[in-house]
């Protein structure tokens, strides 16, 4: 009798249950808004055209300067004019602080969209489990036996922990210093920390759209 290989006869069944769970992780980690607020006062007041300044605070100066270029890009695309003060503007205390809200007089801003970026949750991705294999598994008759091949593949490496990282988003009147809209947006954990920010920045300014703020 020929000589089965049950490890190839495996591999089809195994790849597409490995696909088919990799579709459903990827559907359930998206970027999400969790929370938001907006004051009904401001309700259809839009932005468009006009001047907001742009603040982002983080515990890393790369985080907040990918945070600050993101938030331009995104106001940018829903139609406003994003424009920047001194490098070491502050958010808070929230809505915004006499100096920022100083600064955005200075430079014509009718609004301030100020973004805090803190981790939110950190995952971590286990090394690779335990594979088994099996091998020319066959019979053979006349005074052969029984063979198998079993392979065992052991861990390699260790546990990399992931961080996701989550946006306090708030919009200040300037002529007021009131709060416009606020939102919480979060992130799935991975290593393109980058990503992770561009994507806060983009569903967060689409929000404020929804709400008609621009």
């Amino acid at each position: 009798m020929p000589r089965t290989n049950v490890a190839h006869a495996l591999a089809p069944a195994a790849a597409a249950l490995l696909a088919a769970t990799a579709v459903v992780v990827a559907g359930c980690a998206s970027t999400k808004v969790v929370a938001e607020w907006s004051d009904p006062q401001f309700a259809g007041r839009s932005l468009k055209g006009e001047k907001v300044l742009v603040v982002c605070d983080a515990s890393e100066t790369v985080i907040r300067r990918i945070c600050q270029d993101q938030l331009a890009a995104q106001l940018t695309a829903s139609g406003a004019v994003p424009v920047s003060g001194p490098a070491d503007l502050t958010v808070g205390p929230p809505p915004a602080n006499d100096r920022t809200l100083a600064a955005a007089r200075s430079a014509g801003a009718k609004a301030i969209l100020g973004s805090t970026i803190v981790p939110d949750a950190t995952v971590v991705n286990p090394p690779p489990s335990v594979g088994f294999s099996l091998g020319g598994f066959g019979f053979g008759g006349g005074g052969g036996g029984v063979g198998a091949g079993v392979g065992v593949g052991l861990p390699v490496g260790s546990a990399q922990p992931v961080t996701g990282y989550a946006s306090d988003l708030v919009l200040t009147d300037v002529a007021t210093g009131r709060l416009m809209w606020t939102s919480k947006v979060t992130a799935p954990a991975s290593q393109d920390v980058g990503r992770q920010i561009g994507e806060l920045a983009r569903t967060g300014v689409e929000a404020a759209q929804r709400a008609g703020l621009f």
